[in-house]
């Protein structure tokens, strides 16, 4: 059951009821290959990561998603950060959640590069984790809100 609908960029998504929610996500990559999560709430595919808590760096919060989604510790000083995506107003990154709270979203993103694929746990926020090659992401559904950061991975890798 679908618990959770992301939009970006259509004028048609809910209005946030919400201040916006500041998240770090991580582009994981190994041998080329992007690690992406197939997310229980939506059930699409989508980039490791999550809400950045109060008194936490984007950073900290990073460290902490991914020892959380995938049973791995990595150093702080191993992320690189690349950029922040998020646009204003109901065309920018928007989460509604089945509770009826909807959010817009900031997020930070940051570059994790591994040497060979690490023994990963599938959290109970996922489905599954697999590593996808360029011409593997064409064949899949990302959720709207990471999509074009993915797409730019891959533009600029």
């Amino acid at each position: 059951m679908e618990i959770a609908k992301f939009y970006r960029g259509d004028p048609n998504a809910p209005k946030p009821t919400m201040g916006a929610h500041l998240g770090s996500n991580a582009i994981i990559v190994c041998n080329g290959k992007l690690l992406l999560e197939k997310r229980r709430d939506s059930d699409v595919w989508g980039l490791i990561g999550g809400g950045v808590k109060p008194q936490e760096t984007e950073l900290q919060a990073m460290v902490r998603e991914v020892k959380e989604e995938l049973g791995i510790r990595i150093t702080p000083n191993r992320f690189i950060r690349l950029r922040s995506y998020g646009e204003q107003g109901r065309t920018g990154r928007i989460a509604a959640f089945q509770d009826g709270s909807v959010w817009r979203m900031v997020i930070v993103v940051f570059k994790l590069e591994l040497e060979k694929e690490p023994i990963m746990t599938i959290s109970e926020e996922s489905r599954d984790l697999r590593f996808f090659s360029k011409e593997e992401i064409q064949n899949i559904e990302i959720v709207a809100t990471h999509a074009d950061i993915v797409e730019d991975w891959f533009l600029n890798a």
